[in-house]
Parts: structure tokens; sequence; C-alpha cells
């Protein structure tokens, strides 16, 4: 019989844990809570939560979350408020500006209430939570974590208005909309679209006559993308004691499980960080029964399951942003031409604090359209991002409050439809049996123009409404017996909204990966779900790799290192010499492509896709690429080799046997905290993680990257069978908590890096054998 090693290690713990001490205990008390709250905190980091009602159990959510990520809580915080420049300077200012000005200026109440019908009573018993633990810990700032030290800050309270910042928000493609208007400007239509990949549709990509290509730069959007960006620290923001220098999911019907009950896994890829990105809990309390994990600084679970069905998330390519460019009344900047008027912009005066500045006045301006980035007054142009996630609703993953509770796919559904942003693919799974599949996020209709480059602000490119999301691609049982997303297009043809869909979409050999292995006739266990989302199978590989069959090098070693890879089986293993080969060739062989085929002039604006070259190479013919300029195939793959050789003698030396893939020099994942580079080598050693072997790519279901270090991919994975919530499997990198004196920070990193689960426990009973410790949280 087979056993993993996931089975391995749970006996060796079973063995430990019959001789295991006693969990710790503690009691808190805190102002705000009306009845006791118990949170057992099991041996991976995670808090099951009970609660006697509804606002406790919120309150106890934020302050047990705040209490394991609160320099993360307090980096949000200032984002969402427009206040980093108050503690790092002048450089922030642009940043503060951006966040001001895209802020949420709706009704607040009606905005809380929109995710749930108590989503007021919720976000604040949340934000009360984060309070209380922020005022425990002032009390003792000495054990505030380190970075507060570093920086000589302290945190400050939140406000419901926080929790629903678009700040982190995954939102629309403005700024590849810009690029590509200026790539237009440049090239002409033809020769960008013959360089993207746009699909499924045609769209109309011209620049409108009235827009004059030249005056289109990247300062337009300066303020938006300042907004949008994580923060980076500088070494003048240190105190100098310190110093020294995209996503899969899938589900599978019981008819396709060796159980006969539905299975469904999701790995979100986002940003690999530490603190992750994601926060697992489990909330209990009447009416509540989840588990799972999601953004530490909102409230609920937006991948998991509760007693009746599980859900999972990707990203569902969705254009919501639009970039809008006016003509200004000379006489008066502050007006713009509209249906053949002159309209007053809305002016707000606003002040911020700047570090070693005191306080800078600024002026935020709105369009009919929205927050104006930029104003020429050379040219007496002025530009706006019309943005549907400003609308009510648009924050994110905070409609999971509804999902959470959903009984029926039909309940599932509906919550849905208040999922704004990000647009996603909701996938379901439940105890009766059924999956589906629900294409969610708020989408502009255009009528006349596509939303991939810049359009006139004077009326005729209005949007004309959002579509209802349940409206939006969706699918319930399906015939084949599962439903998979990674990113890719999976609309299908006859869809009647083609419109509305977005026109450019990931790679789709992930996706293809995944249903080739789900469409096999076999059934299906967790083990087969585990080794689906540690799958490192390369399907570029695959297709690249037998057009070498008939190329002969130049040198004896590039003739060596072509044979090794013949035989190769197309799996990114972190130990093979073969996968090193392979993934340093896919990557020159993007640069080279690049290289020759795009124009110098829009180098920094487009890219070419891998999809979109191995297509090319597998064209008829001795020559590829696009029509306005062809390379010699055989030519192409043979340089493309020998520079691979080359590049990985340099890279690794002249020793083949030692070109592995997963290694320090190569392939792998490092883990440094934002403040690493600025503190001595001690604190250092403490904050930092790493170096762990890995394998895989951006284009392997297990997604890790085109980095050597890995810096995205599935950092939060989960799997669940629904004969047996005690059955499910999640994993979280490098740990539950941002504190680097927390035994939680980095528990999981090992087990995360080598594809590994720790068992996500349900039922009360369960969770008792694994409780490390147990917190009593009681009213004051």
């Amino acid at each position: 019989m087979y056993l993993s090693k996931l089975s391995l290690s749970a006996i060796a713990f079973l063995i430990v844990s019959s001789c295991k001490l006693a969990p710790e205990k503690s009691e808190i008390f805190a102002e705000g809570l009306s009845e006791p709250v118990e949170i057992l905190r099991d041996r991976w980091g995670v808090n099951h939560i009970y609660a006697k009602n509804q606002k406790d159990l919120f309150f106890a959510q934020g302050y047990a979350a705040a209490k394991d990520r609160l320099f993360q809580f307090e980096i949000w915080r200032r984002q969402a408020t427009g206040t980093v420049a108050e503690i790092l300077g002048p450089d922030e200012l642009k940043r503060d500006i951006g966040t001001r000005l895209f802020q949420f200026r709706g009704d607040l109440e009606e905005e809380l209430n929109h995710y749930h019908p108590q989503g007021s009573e919720i976000i604040n018993a949340y934000t009360d939570g984060v309070n209380a633990y922020i005022e425990e810990i002032l009390k003792t700032p000495e054990k505030l974590p380190i970075e507060f030290k570093i920086l000589d800050i302290y945190p400050g309270k939140w406000t419901p208005d926080v929790v629903i910042s678009r700040h982190q928000g995954l939102k629309g493609n403005v700024n590849r909309e810009l690029q590509y208007g200026m790539a237009v400007a440049k090239i002409g239509e033809e020769k960008v679209k013959e360089l993207m990949w746009f699909h499924p549709n045609d769209p109309i990509i011209s620049l409108d006559p009235k827009i004059d290509g030249s005056l289109l730069s990247e300062k337009i959007l300066e303020l938006h993308k300042a907004y949008a960006s994580g923060v980076q620290f500088e070494e003048q923001d240190i105190d100098k004691d310190y110093l020294d220098d995209g996503s899969n999911n899938w589900a599978i019907t019981g008819s396709k499980a060796e159980n006969g009950f539905p299975l469904l896994a999701n790995d979100p890829h986002r940003r690999v960080a530490l603190p992750s990105l994601r926060y697992m809990v489990h909330l209990v309390a009447p009416g509540w029964n989840v588990i799972g994990g999601g953004e530490p600084e909102i409230p609920g679970v937006s991948i998991g399951h509760n007693e009746y069905g599980a859900w999972g998330l990707t990203i569902f390519r969705t254009d919501g942003e639009d970039l809008y460019v006016y003509d200004l009344n000379p006489e008066n900047l502050s007006e713009y031409k509209y249906k053949d008027e002159w309209v007053a912009m809305q002016e707000i005066q606003d002040e911020i604090a700047v570090k070693g500045q005191g306080n800078v006045e600024t002026t935020l301006r709105y369009s009919v359209h929205g927050p104006v980035t930029y104003i020429d007054s050379v040219n007496y142009k002025g530009y706006a991002v019309k943005s549907a996630w400003l609308e009510k609703g648009g924050a994110p993953y905070l409609a999971s409050l509804r999902m959470d509770q959903s009984q029926t796919w039909e309940e599932f559904k509906d919550a849905c439809t208040y999922s704004n942003i990000p647009a996603e693919n909701m996938v379901w799974a439940d105890k009766e049996g059924n999956i589906g599949w629900q294409a969610v996020g708020i989408t502009p209709i255009r009528k006349n123009h596509s939303g991939i480059v810049p359009v006139p602000g004077d009326g005729s490119y209005d949007w004309e409404g959002y579509l209802p999301i349940e409206e939006r691609p969706n699918s319930y049982n399906p015939e084949k017996g599962y439903l998979a997303t990674a990113n890719q297009n999976v609309t299908s043809p006859d869809y009647k909204h083609q419109k509305t869909l977005n026109y450019v979409w990931s790679d789709s050999y992930r996706g293809k990966r995944i249903d080739e292995v789900l469409s096999e006739d076999k059934t299906f266990t967790m083990r087969d779900m585990e080794k689906l989302q540690s799958d490192y199978l390369s399907m570029p590989g695959r297709l690249l790799v037998p057009m070498l069959q008939e190329i002969k090098m130049t040198s004896e070693k590039g003739e060596k290192a072509k044979n090794k890879l013949l035989q190769w089986n197309y799996v990114l293993d972190g130990s093979s010499v073969e996968a090193a080969i392979y993934a340093m060739w896919e990557r020159i062989i993007r640069q080279e492509a690049e290289a020759a085929f795009i124009p110098s002039e829009v180098e920094a604006l487009i890219s070419i896709q891998m999809e979109k070259i191995v297509t090319w190479l597998q064209s008829e013919g001795g020559t590829f690429g696009p029509n306005f300029k062809k390379l010699n195939k055989r030519e192409f793959l043979q340089k493309t080799f020998e520079l691979t050789v080359n590049e990985l003698n340099e890279k690794l030396g002249d020793d083949m046997t030692k070109w592995q893939y997963g290694q320090a020099s190569f392939k792998h994942s490092t883990m440094k905290n934002a403040l690493s580079q600025f503190v001595n080598d001690s604190i250092r050693a403490k904050i930092d993680l790493g170096t762990l072997p890995r394998g895989g790519n951006s284009f392997t279901p297990n997604s890790t990257g085109n980095n050597d270090n890995q810096i995205s991919g599935g950092s939060f994975k989960f799997i669940t069978d629904l004969s047996d919530w005690d059955k499910a499997l999640m994993i979280n990198s490098p740990g539950q908590s941002g504190n680097p004196d927390s035994k939680y920070y980095s528990n999981l990193f090992e087990l995360w890096a080598k594809n590994e689960y720790f068992p996500s426990y349900y039922s009360r009973e369960k969770i008792e054998k694994v409780t490390d410790k147990t917190t009593m949280l009681q009213p004051k």
C-alpha cells in the first residue's frame, strides 16, 4: 500500500502526540466583547475561533489577525488612507495623492451592507477587534514586532473605510491600455496585433483621430501606478541603530472520484511574500462554520468550505478601467469638453503629512468619468480613469462573507452577484454532489470600442452600464464531470456577450495540462489532487524539445546537452539537469524572439506571450515570426540552444552534472523581509528565510514563475474531499504570523517548498487533538 509523505508524517505526529503536553492556556480581557470567545490555535498556526454570536466572532477574527500580522496591517492602513509619506517621506507623496484620488467616496453604510446584510456590524466588529489588539500591544510597546522598531513608528487605529480600500485589488488594464495606445501610435495597429495575442475576439485597437498619439506618455498614469504599487523601503526610512546596509482551481463530480464525492482544489497565484498575502482561519458561531484562507486584513474566508460546500477562485480576465482623453479649455484648465460643452471638474482640497516636509496641500480633480490623473497645460489635454471598481461593492473579496454562509449552488451563485472585484472564476462543489462555475466581477458594456487603447472623453465612448454578473459565463454539473480554470480563456465560443470579454488572457498551458489529467478515464483521489497541484510537467517543453531532433549543434557540449534533453520526460523537477537546460532554453527563446521581433521604439511597451512564439515555431515552412519580419527557424533554434549552453556554463560551471534546476544559483525560494537589506547580519538571519529548492515555472500547474527566485505562484493551497471535511488539506507559506519572534513565522516554509500540506481539521474533536494553545477572550 502506497503511503504519501503526508501520511508518514501524520503517523509520526500521532506517535509524538500521544505524549504531547497539554495546550498552553491564556485569558485576555478585551473591551468590545459581549460574551467569551474561545480560540484554539493548532500546531500549524491556524486559529479556530468559537464565538456565541456574529459580532464577537468577527471581533475575535480582527483581534487574532492583527496580533499575527500587525506590521502588515499597519502598511495596509497607511496605503488605504494615503498616509505612507508621513513615515517614508516625499518619495511616497505621489502614492498618497493617488490613494486619495482613487478613494471610494460613496455612502459608507450602503457600501458595507452591500457585502452582507449585516456587513456594517461585521466590518465594524472586525475593526474593533483590530483596535483592541493595538490598544493592548501599545501598553507594552517594547513587544511590538521588530519592523516597528526599525522604522521607529507605532501602529494606528483602524476604521471600516480601511477595510473597503481598493488599493490591493486586481482591478483592470488601464496601464496596459496606455502602453498599447503608445505602441499603436509608434508602429501602427497592424504590427501591434501581430505581436500581441488578442483573443477570443478581434479588438479594435486603432486610436480615434481626435487623439494625438504623440502626446501619450507614462506620466499620464503616474498617480494611478503609484497608488497601486507595493511599498518599498529606502535607507533613509530606517532607524540607524538597525542599519547594515494568475491560479488554478478545479472541481470534479463524485462520478470521477474514487469515494463517490466531489473533490475541489484551489491554489491562487499571487506574489510570494513574507508574510504571506493569505491568512488561514476557522470561524464558528451561530450561522457560521467556515474554514479556509483569505486576505488577513479582510473579515471572512474567500477560499474554503462550510458544512455544505467548498469553493475556490482564479482570476477571470476583465477590463474594468478605461483611460479618457479630454480637450481642456485654454482659458481655464479645470474645464473639459464633454458633449460639446465646457464642464468644470469637481475639486477637493486635501492636505498630506510628509516626513521631513510638514504638510503638503494638493487638489484632487474629478471628471464625469472619474479621477483626473494628469493635466497637460502645454497641449491643453486632460486624462481621467473610469474605474468600475469605484462603484459600490468594489472592495476585493468582501462579498466572500455571503459565500461563507451559502448552503446550495443557487445561494452561492446569488452571493457571487455581489462580488465586483476582482473578476474571478468561482468554482463550487457541495455535499449533494453538485459542482458549478460562475465568472464574477463588474463588467462594463462598451458598444463602440474595445477598451484596449485610450479614447476621447467627449461623451462618444461612454459605457452603457454593466453586465449583470449572472449573465457572465457559468456552468453547472457539466457532462464531462469536472470544471477547471487557470486564468486562460475558458469561455464558450457561443457565449452571447462576447463584447464584454477581455482580449488578453494567460497562456493556456497550465489549463491544458489540468484538462489533460482530469479528462483521464479513471477515478481520482485526494492524493491525485495533491499531485496535480504539485505538477511540474511543461506543456511548451513537450512542443519545443522535439524540434531539436534535426538540429546539429556547432559545439560538442551543445550536442551533448541536446541529446540529453531529447531523453527528458518534460518535468521541471528541482533536481533535474534536463529541466535546467530546458528552462534556460525557454527563457532565451523568449528573450531572443522579443529582441528580434519587437521594434526598438516599443520594446518597453509590449511583450510577446510564450504561446504566441511557440505557435509561430510550430508553423509550416522554414521561417517563423510576424508577417513584417521572419527568421530562419533552424538557425534560431540552433542559436538559442548554443546560447543556453553558454549561459549555463557561466551560471553553473563547466560540469554539466552540476546543472540541476533547483539550486541556489538557479531555481529556488528565498524569502526576504521588506526591511532585510537595511539591517545587520544577526537581525537579517532572523527575519529572512531560505534558500530552498523549487521546480516548475510559469507554465506548469504548480506555477513558480520564471525568475530564478520564486516571487509569484501558489503560496496558499487548499484541497478538500466532500465526503469528510476533516480530510481537507491546506498550506500557506511561510507561516501564519508576520512576527519573526513567533513560532508560526516560518513553520510552514519547508513544508510548502516540498509541495506538502497539513490537515485542515474541521471537527472540534480533531482540532482539540492538535491544539497548541487555547486563548479565552473575555468581555472587559
